[in-house]
Order: structure tokens, then sequence, then C-alpha cells
């Protein structure tokens, strides 16, 4: 079988988010950059599907030369090879189509991706990947089971879970729990260093969006302690300033 990972480029978790002075994009200096998390449970579970019936697992990154020591990341957790599309992520569909026209050359059994990259919470990548490649898709799963030609996966939702039966190929996202991350041992990282990396240039340059400018959250205000012995004051705060009653 032949898996697909779509992996993205992030700030770690604990990174301190800044902007360049002129407020139009986010300051690198000094950020330390990881697999996206969603993305890195989608490749674990590739590869243990890889383990359990054969097959190949292949990443896939859009991004610049600077991506390059995360996509190694992914060789060492145990991607058999790797592409990079030689772009800035500049919007979703960009991303989408980009991987889609690399994906509809090489027939995949399955491709993954997380639910969505931690630094821009879209949410909209895989579910687009798979439009563009015309192939069903689950989005959000928890648990992936192949059996065949068909899968079964599982999805959370209001009160209770989803059981959905798709034919393969389709497109997938994880949600948390989809699997547990592995951490790339000696040899692994030794291997990363051999395995192949292909790098593409842009086939078609779709750009639905541009952004403007960044800023950061108004830092908090001070809290303000009424009395227990004043509740009009608080109701009167509560009226002309927070302006919620």
């Amino acid at each position: 079988m032949k898996f697909l990972v779509c992996i993205s480029h992030v700030p770690d978790t604990t990174t301190r988010i800044t902007f360049t002075p002129d407020g139009k994009a986010f300051n690198t200096a000094g950020v330390q950059f990881i697999i996206n998390p969603y993305d890195e449970m989608a490749l674990t579970r590739a590869l243990e599907l890889k383990e359990a019936q054969g097959g190949t697992v292949t990443v896939i990154n859009v991004g610049l030369a600077v991506t390059e020591p995360t996509i190694r990341k992914a060789l060492a957790i145990g991607a058999d090879d790797a592409i990079r599309i030689n772009a800035e992520p500049i919007d979703a569909l960009f991303v989408a189509n980009e991987i889609a026209n690399v994906a509809k050359n090489e027939k995949y059994d399955i491709v993954f991706g997380g639910r969505e990259s931690i630094d821009y919470n879209g949410c909209q990548v895989m579910t687009m990947v798979a439009e563009f490649l015309e192939l069903p898709s689950v989005a959000i799963a928890t648990k992936l089971d192949v059996n065949g030609t068909s899968a079964t996966l599982e999805r959370e939702i209001d009160g209770g879970k989803e059981i959905v039966s798709v034919n393969l190929p389709f497109v997938v996202s994880a949600q948390k729990d989809f699997a547990e991350p592995r951490i790339p041992n000696m040899r692994g990282i030794m291997s990363a260093r051999t395995k192949p990396l292909k790098v593409v240039e842009p086939t078609n340059a779709i750009k639905a969006s541009a952004s403007v400018a960044f800023q950061s959250p108004p830092a908090k205000s001070e809290c303000k302690m009424i009395s227990a012995e004043h509740p009009e004051e608080l109701i009167q705060l509560l009226h002309t300033e927070a302006k919620i009653i």
C-alpha cells in the first residue's frame, strides 16, 4: 500500500509568538520549529499500517529550504521518502492544490494529514486536497483501521462517537488520539540523512487570500475588586464597561 502524509513546519508549542516591527510577518528569529503535532499523529498511524500490512510512507511538505530539518525528522521517525514543494505556503487553497498536483500522479491508497496546523488553525487543507483529488474525505478522525480495500474510522461527535466506513483511496485528517507520536531513535536519525528527499517546483500559483497584518492580542487589563457590600457598583461596571448586561 502507498501512503502519503502531509506535514506542516510549525513553531514549537512553547514558543513565544512575536511579529516583525512592521506587523507584516511572523518573527522567526530564535524560534524552534517542529512537525505539526496533528500531522505527526497521522504519520505514526501510517507507519503502523505499513508495518502491519506492508507498503511505503511518503511525507510531503509545502515550504522553502528552511523546512528540511522538519522533513528529516519525519524521515527519522520512519517515513521512507519525502517530497518538498519549493514554495512559501501562502494559504490553505494554495497548499492543498500543490499537494494534490503531486498526489494525483502517484495513486496513493490513503492521503493523511492533521486536522489543522497549530499556527493558523484553519482546518481546511485536507478537505481541499480531497476535493482536488475527487476522493472521499473523513475529517477529524480519532481512529483508523484498514481491512483490504476498505477502512473503518471513528470520529467524536456531540453526545457520542460516529463510525464511518469508506473504500480506498480516500483522504483523512487526524485528531487527538489518532495515534501516539514516536520519538526517533539513533538508527532512524542516521538513516534519515540518506533517505530520498525530492524537491519539486510549484505548478499553479493559486492565491485566494493574503495576510495584511499581524498583531498580538491586547494585554489583559487590571482586575478590579468590588466590595461585597456594594453590589450596585458591580452591576454598574458590568453595564457600562464590560457591556454584558
